[in-house]
């Protein structure tokens, strides 16, 4: 059958979410692990398998990118094929593109160093936890971000508490947009959320664009359509 928007990466059957993880075995590389989620045959893809290529992807691509505006690179990265329309590999993405507008834009960062940090720790970030732990990755991600550019630990000061009050901000924002889940619209919404912060807090100036025309409303099944701020005809359009 034909693969739907949202649907199993194997068959293209719509994916079925479950209350409570269970015991689910990878279709594409065999490992056993916890679920929270699998299509209506009973296909699996792992985090890691859903999300490895895309990390990777982002990393080399990022590195190619010279804009100021990370809202320009996250739909150059959301255009690439690996890539899909939701998934954790999103949890990568926020962050790298911010990372790589805040060197274009004199942030005096080790590009590659960061992203591959980004790329570590994000990757520990499961997928679907903006319903299940209450916490969107694309937030996560701007606080990793954060903590890479100021290089923050668990035993900073201010930093510690910078890399918090992003995450929060970030969080705020996807909250009061609701839900279903669209990692389109909350990687948007994280990444216009955290510009003027930094922009504040670390005196780096990324550029935004006047607006945000989403071009994946037809892919998402879940689409919050005139409601979303990102919609061509929103009905309260996103403007910085």
């Amino acid at each position: 059958m034909p693969r739907q928007p949202n649907a199993c990466l194997v068959c293209g059957a719509p994916l079925v979410y479950f209350t409570e993880e269970r015991p689910m075995t990878c279709a594409n590389c065999g490992k056993t692990c916890s679920a929270n989620a699998a299509c209506e045959h009973g296909h699996f893809i792992c985090d890691a398998c859903h999300g490895s290529a895309g990390r990777v992807a982002v990393r080399l691509r990022c590195l190619e990118l010279t804009s100021r505006d990370p809202v320009a690179v996250a739909l150059e990265l959301m255009a690439l094929p690996a890539i899909h329309m939701h998934g954790p590999e999103h949890h990568t993405l926020a962050g790298a593109a911010l990372l790589t507008a805040y060197a274009n834009a004199g942030g005096g960062i080790n590009l590659e160093q960061m992203l591959r940090a980004l790329e570590q720790r994000s990757a520990k970030v499961p997928g679907g936890t903006c319903g299940f732990w209450g916490c969107c990755g694309a937030a996560v991600s701007v606080g990793i971000f954060t903590s890479l550019v100021t290089g923050s630990t668990p035993l900073s000061g201010e930093n510690h508490g910078l890399c918090n009050r992003m995450t929060a901000a970030c969080l705020q924002a996807i909250g009061e947009a609701g839900g279903p889940r669209c990692c389109k619209r909350n990687t948007f919404l994280a990444i216009t959320t955290a510009v003027p912060l930094v922009r504040e807090a670390l005196g780096v100036s990324m550029d935004l664009p006047e607006g945000i025309a989403c071009t994946y409303v037809a892919r998402n099944g879940e689409c919050l359509g005139r409601n979303c701020p990102f919609h061509p005809l929103a009905h309260q359009p996103w403007r910085p």
